[in-house]
């Protein structure tokens, strides 16, 4: 019995090879619309499924395949008599291979079309198909990837197709599907979180390793959610690393999180600040430097400009950022690349670089730079747990409310410095604490178990940065004034710690049974302390 192969793809790549291999050894390829023409303008003989069906294509192509002569010749079990007396019967023949590639939703879905627009690259007949060929793997070969295309050939040729292959194509027919449902449910789903979670992810390439060399890694991107990470550019030095990867996302977030200037995103939390005194009105997004270690910030600045920047991100941990990664919110020049090339960093990544700071930075081989044009856009953040998935909101939320609390108001001076502290603190891991002086972090403490050695390691650090800065003439020595933290204070502890270092001011969620305490003990010790309403975890 001659062998019949259905091809009907949207992307033609090496289909002429497929096409042609298996008709010179003696398949009936069976095609519809476009794929049809495009093979018979290439000298391969065709049978149109209209012909097999006895229908004719219709409703705008919608319906083509949809059709019992398909479907059976796909389903038919070849090992079961009866299934094969039935085609028989109905004068039907086995389909013994299936080439389908599926209408682009994913890129249509980003394309911003309208939504009637977008539901007509939904493809039906397509994955219909496909399912059902891969259901019947055992009898029918399916390919839904051109990486494949050579392969099957030459198994058709050989007259062996082993099982174990047939079986892997029919996994990656449902791979695909899965995806291209999810993406579809995530656009038609006005649920933030619907009863099942839909993920549509692409494999973008195999990392080297995991977090540790022994685990293995790869990374996906969304197939029809724009990305930050996605839309980088690296425009030099060796492969990212999953710990690179993991970095370079909160390194971006957070100086992101103080706006992009070159496309006009305004800082997280613009729209909020109208509760704050003196920040009613968006000011120009600040040039901003971070540097992260190891998920967490060890350095960042805002500056008149990237290198005054830079510096004041450099001098909070010269020890940590060696080794580290620093995202900066505008372009990098030659002359803050000058200053980056003095130690050894894993990453720069910026919206871009001029010539002259490629020139120079591109001396040293193995550094990653990373044009990063795109803002941050996930709604959602994911966290994996044994047997299921931690879903959550983004953090987005600046302030709920501006309080002081405290019979001492914070100098307007100190405010700016408030609102930077409690932007930052929210990538910083909890227990977070963030001194800040003259829109710099002097002093950053996070993962601690408890808040008050968070505070003494901040506000320690903040001491020898101050120190620093006096010695190499950046600074006047004067002490931080202000002193953010992500969470509640549960006893007066850390006031007293930072009215020790001279902090004058105070910002921080409450919420605590003894906010009461914390509020006396700042009232006690003249410090100004504001509660925003709003707690900013990061574990």
């Amino acid at each position: 019995m001659k062998r019949r192969a259905l091809i009907s793809v949207f992307y033609k790549d090496g289909i002429l090879d497929l096409a042609s291999g298996l008709a010179g050894s003696g398949w009936e390829i069976l095609s519809t619309g476009g794929t049809a023409r495009y093979l018979q303008e290439n000298g391969i003989a065709v049978t149109d499924v209209s012909s097999v069906t006895g229908f004719p294509e219709c409703l705008d192509g919608r319906v083509k395949t949809l059709h019992p002569a398909i479907h059976a010749g796909l389903l038919a079990r070849r090992d079961d008599a009866k299934h094969m007396e039935t085609l028989e019967g109905l004068n039907l023949s086995a389909i013994d291979l299936v080439c389908v590639n599926l209408y682009p939703f994913f890129e249509k879905v980003q394309a911003g079309l309208s939504i009637e627009e977008t539901v007509e690259f939904i493809d039906i007949g397509g994955p219909t198909m496909l399912r059902s060929a891969a259901k019947n793997y055992r009898d029918v070969i399916v390919l839904t990837d051109p990486g494949d295309y050579a392969d099957a050939l030459v198994a058709v040729k050989t007259g062996t197709v082993p099982p174990e292959f047939k079986k892997r194509l029919a996994g990656k027919v449902f791979d695909l599907t899965s995806a291209y449902d999810a993406a579809i449910a995530r656009y038609l789903l006005d649920e933030s979180f619907p009863e099942y979670w839909p993920m549509s992810l692409k494999k973008s390439q195999t990392l080297r390793y995991g977090e540790n060399s022994h685990q293995e890694a790869a990374l996906y991107f969304s197939t029809d959610k724009p990305g930050a990470l996605p839309a980088m550019e690296q425009l030099h030095g060796k492969e990212l690393s999953y710990n690179n990867i993991r970095d370079l996302d909160l390194a971006w977030k957070a100086v992101c999180a103080n706006g992009l200037p070159a496309d006009g995103t305004l800082p997280m939390g613009t729209g909020e600040l109208a509760l704050v005194p003196g920040m009613e009105t968006p000011r120009d997004v600040p040039v901003c430097c971070v540097a992260v270690k190891h998920n967490t910030p060890c350095g960042i600045a805002l500056g008149k400009n990237l290198s005054e920047a830079y510096d004041k991100t450099y001098i909070c941990d010269p020890v940590s950022i060696y080794g580290g990664i620093v995202a900066c919110n505008t372009p990098v020049d030659e002359a803050a690349a000058e200053k980056m090339a003095e130690i050894f960093l894993e990453i720069i990544a910026a919206p871009d670089f001029t010539p002259g700071a490629l020139e120079i930075l591109k001396k040293k081989k193995n550094i990653r730079l990373m044009k990063a044009a795109a803002a941050p856009k996930d709604s959602f953040e994911c966290i994996a747990v044994d047997g299921g998935l931690l879903v959550q909101s983004a953090d987005r939320t600046l302030l709920e409310k501006w309080e002081v609390v405290t019979r001492t108001a914070p100098e307007e001076r100190d405010i700016p410095d408030m609102v930077f502290g409690i932007r930052t603190v929210g990538f910083v891991k909890s227990n977070a604490i963030v001194v800040v002086k003259e829109s710099a972090a002097v002093g950053i403490g996070g993962g601690q178990t408890n808040r008050i050695w968070a505070a003494e390691q901040a506000l320690g650090r903040s001491a020898g940065v101050i120190a620093a800065a006096k010695e190499n003439g950046s600074g006047d020595g004067s002490p931080p004034r202000v002193l953010a933290s992500d969470a509640f204070f549960p006893f007066p502890d850390v006031v007293e710690a930072a009215a020790a270092a001279g902090i004058k001011a105070i910002i921080q969620p409450g919420g605590s049974m003894n906010d009461k305490l914390s509020i006396e003990a700042c009232d006690r010790l003249g410090i100004a302390m504001v509660f925003t309403g709003t707690r900013h975890f990061k574990h």
